[in-house]
């Protein structure tokens, strides 16, 4: 069987547009919180927890976040990222809807993870795999071999798609097909 993957962030989702949003519940200029927010950003992805995260957030800043405050931000954090891009899920219900087989391979919190499972896209995807529950993150080779053992692929079956280069360049070492992100229809002219 050939799979197509997919990850998330800035494929699927448009962009994230909460960090003004972010900052005012915080009580800080949103220039302040965007490098505080990226910088622990990959523990987070990696497993860490919602109130772990924002505790870090909130240190770089000299901000003290407690457990309902960490609540509040990962619901705008989630809410900002809930976005599907229109050609995106346009592609993802013409997939499915032709047979493919879908999965999604993102770097994500585990809370995010459940959120997406909960959404009636999400049915178009026999696999989803989020980084926060794999307690590993693209581009370490570990996750391309979970999501290959998950799928029950050979590498050369799958093809991936990423809008970060470092990423596609991570699967690509494994013997997965891989592709850089550039939009809809150029996945569609990937896919042939």
């Amino acid at each position: 069987m050939n799979w197509i993957v997919f990850d998330y962030g800035n494929v699927l989702s448009t962009s994230f547009t909460e960090l003004p949003k972010l900052a005012a519940t915080l009580g800080v200029e949103a220039g302040r919180l965007e490098a505080p927010y990226w910088a622990t950003r990959d523990a987070y992805d990696r497993g860490s927890s919602d109130l772990e995260y924002w505790r870090s957030v909130g240190n770089a800043l000299g901000i003290e976040v407690d457990e309902a405050k960490s609540q509040e931000l990962t619901s705008i954090d989630v809410a900002g990222w809930s976005h599907l891009e229109p050609s995106s899920r346009e592609l993802l219900e013409a997939l499915a809807e032709a047979g493919a087989a879908l999965a999604l391979l993102s770097n994500a919190s585990a809370t995010f993870g459940r959120w997406v499972r909960e959404q009636d896209w999400a049915r178009h995807f026999r696999v989803t795999l989020f980084s926060g529950d794999l307690g590993c993150a693209k581009p370490d080779e570990r996750i391309y071999r979970i999501l290959l053992d998950r799928l029950g692929a050979a590498p050369e079956d799958c093809l991936f798609f990423d809008d970060r280069k470092s990423n596609v360049d991570g699967a690509a070492a494994v013997g997965i097909r891989a592709h850089v992100w550039d939009g809809a229809e150029a996945a569609r002219a990937a896919l042939g």
